[in-house]
């Protein structure tokens, strides 16, 4: 079964009676956002509110890892110094932040997770006599008690939540763009809620924070819901309010990564010698043009069958992509190290080759070139691997021997993209079953989850039939079979 990287992975392994079909996928390089103006209000309104948010980390680049870039979610605004923000800070810390300073509440937890959901709840009223009761964050259903800075309204202060005037998800009024994956925003005006109002606890797992489902709440005046499931209005307010307009986002935003199902993607945190860039929901990565370069994906995979596939927008010089798996991460080589060379790394190079222990095997293997796909397929309940391209079967079919998972120096495979070639660049999409381009036959695996461009149980594997998955937590479990 996968492993994942540490945080809410919501429903990784408990079950599910709410599923979250959709989220919104935002591009800071695409400077994508939504923006509304809501009607009149009253005092009362902005005095009283609850804000809630399931989000996902993008790209989490040397900038924001070291403390520069903000990311803003939530922020209306009247003017340049009037407003309210609701943010993960240049410092990755959450924040709450009112016009002047009335309200500011800044986490000392570092939100730096890129392969969990987190939820975040801020309930709001001011007409409470203790000032620790007037605003209420939560993170993942639990309440945030620890903060570096810590600065509440006085008595009946009016915030700017839900006030007329621009208000925008995503982004404020400069270049302090989301980059990531929202799900389920929602505000509802006029009550102070806790977080269970939006989610719940496991029963069988009481760790994990889950979604329920939250139509049936009194969103109240300028409140919304968006929940993302109209790909052609991504704007749309479910609970019948006005829709906001969308800059920079289309139907391929729309996204099946959600609280409920947890899709792997690749991993900024691990950056063979922090050389790639990423983009698109850490779907879209460049290698640098020195060097050899290598990224994993955030699923480990220790048992069961499974599926990826890549998209080469870009190809190196001399047809350099690559795609397999890697028993072992990249930050502890050099620039000329390249992802084969390892024995726990196999490796499928778009030069014809197929490279494991810094060795190549020159038959079976067709080149790759810019516009192709090239797909993998992991048997770890036979230790064999297998690899496509544009969705024929390579080496006939045959799969190549993997060691046991065990064995390896991270005791799992995840999944690899990367180049073999010093001197230029690579752009590879990549896919575990989420897209970030429009496919045009959209295949789902045998579970139903995932949506690829080939049928990820189509051909003979060392002439069986077998059903290989997308990568996503639905899946866990699954023996592969």
């Amino acid at each position: 079964m996968p492993l994942i990287l540490p945080g809410n992975v919501a429903t990784a392994t408990a079950s599910t009676t709410y599923n979250v079909a959709n989220s919104c996928r935002f591009n800071d390089d695409d400077a994508s956002m939504l923006e509304l103006t809501p009607g009149s209000t009253s005092d009362a309104i902005r005095q009283t509110w609850t804000f809630s948010v399931w989000f996902k980390l993008g790209n989490l680049t040397a900038a924001t890892l070291s403390g520069t870039g903000q990311r803003h979610i939530y922020m209306p605004r009247s003017s340049s110094s009037v407003f309210d923000i609701i943010s993960i800070k240049d410092d990755n810390k959450l924040r709450y932040y009112s016009h002047s300073s009335a309200i500011v509440l800044e986490t000392n937890a570092l939100i730096r997770d890129p392969s969990a959901w987190y939820h975040w709840v801020i309930a709001t009223d001011t007409t409470q006599g203790v000032a620790a009761n007037r605003v209420k964050m939560y993170l993942n259903g639990t309440q945030i008690t620890s903060f570096s800075t810590e600065t509440y309204p006085d008595e009946d202060y009016v915030t700017r939540v839900a006030m007329d005037a621009v208000t925008r998800i995503g982004n404020d009024d400069t270049s302090n763009y989301f980059d990531g994956y929202l799900a389920e925003v929602a505000l509802v005006t006029g009550s102070q809620l806790a977080p269970t109002s939006f989610g719940e606890f496991d029963s069988d797992s009481p760790t994990i924070w889950k979604p329920i489902d939250i139509s049936g709440l009194t969103f109240g005046t300028n409140g919304f819901y968006l929940d993302f499931e109209d790909s052609s209005n991504l704007g749309n307010d479910a609970s019948g309010g006005t829709d906001w307009s969308e800059t920079n986002l289309a139907a391929v935003d729309q996204a099946t990564d959600t609280p409920t199902n947890n899709f792997c993607v690749m991993n900024p945190l691990d950056n063979y010698l922090a050389g790639s860039t990423f983009a698109e929901g850490n779907l879209l990565v460049t290698t640098p043009s020195s060097g050899y370069n290598w990224n994993t994906g955030t699923f480990g995979l220790t048992s069961g069958k499974w599926y990826f596939e890549m998209f080469i927008q870009t190809d190196p010089t001399n047809n350099n992509s690559q795609i397999g798996v890697a028993g072992r991460n990249g930050n502890g080589g050099t620039t000329s190290e390249h992802s084969g060379k390892w024995s726990d790394n196999w490796v499928y190079s778009g030069q014809g080759d197929m490279y494991n222990n810094d060795t190549r095997t020159g038959t079976g293997f067709a080149e790759a070139s810019a516009n192709d796909i090239m797909g993998c397929y992991i048997d770890l309940d036979n230790n064999k691997i297998y690899w496509a391209l544009n969705g024929t079967l390579q080496n006939s079919g045959t799969g190549i021997a993997l060691d046991a998972p065990s064995t390896t120096t991270l005791g799992a495979y995840f999944p690899m993209v990367g180049d073999y070639y010093n001197g230029s660049s690579g752009t590879f999409r990549v896919n575990f079953g989420n897209p970030i381009w429009s496919l045009s036959s959209g295949v789902a695996d045998a579970n139903g989850y995932g949506s690829f461009e080939y049928d990820p149980s189509a051909g003979s594997f060392d002439s069986a039939s077998k059903d290989f998955l997308a990568i996503c937590t639905k899946n866990l479990g699954s023996d592969g079979g």
